[in-house]
């Protein structure tokens, strides 16, 4: 692996980034749509066994798919990157497939934690209140796993896809079933038993339960059966990401 072209282009991700406000507010906007209309709609109607008032729930589900909507649709960058002639500029180069492959995960993972962060901060004002403790700390890899995971899956999709509008509808038949899916929303015991097993082999299912119980003390799983769960689906897919870039 190379590290310099590791490191050029997680920032050239930072870069573009930062440098788009738009981008940034835009992250933000549904997950923060999300957490008023459902959040303020059934506060009052759903109380969670063992986590409290549905806020108390919904909001590490919230952070979760927000990271699942900017890793995923990461692979749009992809598609750019391949239609300006990017892509092939460093396709050429002496760089092995993985260096390029982790440059990008590690740049959109690093991008990730902002929208994230900033969901947490405005859902304090809605009702939240999280537990603080040590376990908290627990949030920050569950973050960057789910990231790395998504992130990886979106390039997976862009190097078979090279339509734009194409790329949306197949990300838009992963990202909404792997939502509901994952207890985001609603706890998986409310689906009939065939879907909950459905739920277990979902990635954000055990990350969001991780980040569950670094917010609120409450999990479904144990914590290290979430990370380890969410670990394996992170290096599964990143291998994938790496294979389908020699393509």
């Amino acid at each position: 692996m190379d590290v310099n072209a590791i490191y050029v282009l997680w920032l050239r991700e930072l870069k573009r980034f930062f440098r788009s406000k738009a981008r940034i507010l835009g992250t933000v906007i549904m997950p923060v749509f999300f957490l008023l209309g459902l959040g303020f709609g059934f506060n009052s109607l759903v109380k969670i066994p063992g986590v409290g008032n549905y806020i108390q729930y919904i909001v590490p589900g919230i952070i979760g798919m927000t990271i699942l909507f900017i890793g995923v649709f990461s692979g749009f960058q992809v598609l750019w990157d391949r239609q300006f002639g990017f892509l092939k500029e460093i396709m050429v180069t002496p760089n092995s497939r993985v260096s390029i492959t982790l440059g990008r995960i590690a740049g959109g993972a690093t991008t990730a934690l902002v929208p994230s962060m900033i969901v947490l901060v405005l859902s304090l004002g809605v009702g939240f209140a999280p537990v603080l403790s040590l376990e908290m700390l627990w949030m920050i890899p569950f973050l960057v796993l789910i990231g790395v995971s998504f992130i990886s899956l979106g390039l997976i999709i862009s190097s078979f896809v090279d339509d734009p509008q194409g790329f949306s509808s197949i990300v838009n038949f992963f990202t909404f079933p792997l939502l509901f899916l994952s207890g985001a929303i609603f706890p998986m015991g409310v689906f009939p038993s065939s879907v909950q097993y459905v739920g277990y082999f979902n990635p954000l299912t055990y990350g969001i339960d991780g980040m569950r119980y670094a917010l609120t003390g409450a999990s479904a799983y144990p914590p290290l059966l979430d990370l380890g769960a969410i670990l394996v689906a992170s290096v599964l897919l990143l291998a994938l990401a790496a294979f389908t870039a020699k393509r």
